[in-house]
């Protein structure tokens, strides 16, 4: 399998959900990472949760990794490589990909326990450059 290098970004994040037909709203995007997802049942959407105004349909307390790539789409085993060792060990997990690499987002309370795993089967936990 291979090894991944993986950040761990600040904040805590939030996973909402709306209804199908719902408008996107102005709140959920700014600094920070955040995605959107819409299928015929839901509107999906990823952000820090501070953003996310009261009386919305959320799960909050999730922190947000990031694989650091580039990785080429037919590079196979990178999230499963990362989600494996957590999954075989009782952790949840929500995956977000995009264009340019994946994202995964973890209980707040696994935290500390999915930082070993993923270190024992041999990922690297990195810090983000700062951005100017």
């Amino acid at each position: 399998m291979p090894t991944i290098k993986i950040a761990e970004l600040d904040g805590e994040y939030a996973i909402v959900q709306l209804d199908a037909t719902a408008e996107l709203p102005g709140w959920w995007s700014g600094p920070g990472f955040g995605s959107v997802s819409r299928g015929d049942d839901e509107l999906s959407i990823v952000c820090l949760a501070d953003r996310v105004p009261g009386g919305v349909s959320k799960d909050g307390g999730w922190t947000a990794f990031k694989f650091i790539g580039p990785f080429a789409f037919g590079e196979t085993g990178i999230v499963l490589s990362v989600i494996r060792p957590l999954s075989e060990n009782g952790v949840g997990i929500f995956l977000v990909s995009t264009f340019n690499g994946d994202y995964l987002l973890l209980k707040q309370q696994d935290v500390e326990r999915s930082r070993g795993l993923l270190l024992e089967a041999g990922h690297e936990l990195v810090s983000l450059a700062p951005a100017f």
